[in-house]
């Protein structure tokens, strides 16, 4: 598992995906999250604009769990 800091009230989906280094830019969210399965604290979710908040867990099929502290 691997922790993801953040130093705001939340961030969105598409924007951890970024600073998770698992896309390189924004504008690879949309397409990202229509090919790969993520699921957001056990729940499937594909909208790049779901806030994550501390303590939210991302769980990402091939490229691993992370957890937002």
């Amino acid at each position: 598992m691997t922790d993801i800091k953040i130093d705001t009230e939340y961030i969105t989906l598409g924007q951890f995906l970024k600073i998770a280094e698992i896309i390189q830019s924004g504008g690879m969210a949309k397409w990202f999250l229509s090919e790969y399965e993520v699921f957001v604290n056990g729940e499937q979710d594909q909208r790049r604009g779901r806030k994550l908040r501390t303590g939210d867990q991302v769980q990402i099929e091939e490229f691993g769990s992370f957890t937002i502290v």
